[in-house]
């Protein structure tokens, strides 16, 4: 079984996807998160944030996302100020620091249900449009693309054999010894949220493994999908 894909590289100086659980010093995942992604690509699109959510449940929409650039983090202090006042008023400052992803870039593959939208983003991405404004989580950290091009995904369903991936992976589909750890990687796991509802609450959040320095893992992951064209096997996060 085959189906197309879209394939393109998002880059920025400066990224940051909020960690909810972090108080005064916000940290950030190391990778856009599916909802981070799906806020991307509805940014292209021309969706709104009140009802994308809806085109992008993990029956319709899918995602796989991959490390071009190695994973950098830097902290750097900003300035908070209340807004209840006029500017001239303002005196106070709270100094946080926060944490930053830097020269960030994420390889994105992506597939619709609906043909409509996956042809609309097909134009958009082959004429480097947007509708909106791209950013790497925060509005402040404007973004860009490179569209590689549409690729054939071939479906290989669990052959039991060890293969090099190219996108980070979901641990629930992993056994013990399904992960071969060569000297040399770094690897690493975050709990990542996965699908939101139409309200923004967050439905569902999966753990997921990947090598910060943009390696390949060998795994044995099952049913994965071999990327004609590219020399890559990714892995769905659904």
């Amino acid at each position: 079984m085959t189906e197309k894909f879209l394939v393109f590289d998002v880059s920025a100086q400066y990224g940051h996807f909020k960690k909810p659980y972090t108080t005064t010093s916000p940290l950030t995942y190391s990778i856009p998160t599916r909802t981070a992604m799906a806020g991307m690509i509805s940014a292209i699109l021309g969706l709104s944030k009140t009802e994308y959510s809806k085109y992008f449940t993990r029956d319709k929409a899918r995602i796989a996302v991959g490390i071009i650039n190695p994973i950098k983090k830097v902290r750097i202090a900003e300035n908070l100020i209340s807004t209840q006042k006029s500017m001239h008023k303002i005196h106070e400052r709270t100094q946080i620091k926060i944490e930053f992803l830097k020269d960030v870039c994420y390889r994105i593959y992506f597939t619709h249900s609906d043909g409509e939208i996956y042809g609309k983003l097909k134009r958009l991405l082959a004429g480097h449009e947007t509708i909106y404004s791209i950013s790497m989580g925060l509005s402040e950290n404007l973004a860009n693309y490179v569209f590689r091009g549409e690729f054939e995904g071939q479906i290989i369903d669990k052959n039991g054999e060890f293969v090099e991936l190219s996108s980070i992976m979901p641990t629930d589909i992993l056994k013990k010894g399904d992960v071969e750890y060569e000297d040399g990687k770094e690897y690493f796991t975050e709990t990542i949220p996965i699908e939101m509802d139409v309200d923004r609450n967050v439905k569902e959040y999966k753990e997921v493994l990947f090598e910060r320095n943009c390696k390949k893992i060998k795994a044995r992951a099952g049913s994965y999908i071999k990327i004609r064209g590219m020399d890559c096997n990714i892995v769905i996060t659904k």
